[in-house]
């Protein structure tokens, strides 16, 4: 039993004095309990009296992003609607609505011309085709101001159903083409 085992070319103790010694060296029987972290006012302390955990901040101003994002300046104060876009004629029900959504107006002199040989619209300004959607108009409002582009928020529309009778497809009246095409 008291053989040497060769691993990778070198001989190592044998099995039976190898585990006596992992046994000796094993962790203390009583593991020491972690020391309580002593409370100064709101602030957590572990290491000592003085507390190394900062104080939350609150931001002086709100940078802007488009000082670190590298967009143009010319895209800094343009002025971007904010609006609740009415659902599609095919939607019956408002579970697949957009939610709200920012474009750019159209710039004055935003260059625009028609292609002489396709006749397709075209313009020089490359933001007029973008669209971005939000789920709340207080989400799309703050994306604004980070952005430190200027805004109006358009009025949500009320949807107006009139009542509908199915009978009324029906229904005699003199003169007129009806879409059962009945006269």
């Amino acid at each position: 039993m008291l053989r040497t085992v060769a691993l990778a070319g070198r001989a190592t103790r044998s099995l039976p004095r190898a585990t006596r010694s992992l046994a000796s060296q094993a962790a203390p029987a009583q593991p020491q309990p972690p020391a309580e972290p002593k409370t100064e006012g709101s602030v957590a302390t572990t290491f000592g009296e003085k507390s190394d955990v900062p104080a939350a901040v609150e931001p002086q101003h709100v940078v802007t992003a488009d000082v670190v994002s590298g967009a143009p300046k010319q895209l800094r104060h343009r002025v971007v609607r904010i609006y609740k876009p009415t659902p599609t004629t095919m939607q019956s029900g408002g579970s697949r609505n957009p939610g709200w959504r920012i474009d750019w107006d159209t710039a004055v002199g935003g260059g625009r011309w028609e292609n002489p040989l396709m006749g397709w619209a075209s313009s020089a300004d490359y933001m007029q085709g973008t669209r971005m959607s939000f789920s709340t108009k207080e989400d799309a409002m703050r994306f604004a101001d980070k952005q430190g582009w200027d805004y109006y928020v358009q009025a949500e529309g009320v949807q107006r159903i009139p009542p509908k009778n199915y009978a009324e497809n029906y229904v005699y009246k003199p003169n007129t083409l009806r879409i059962a095409r009945t006269k």
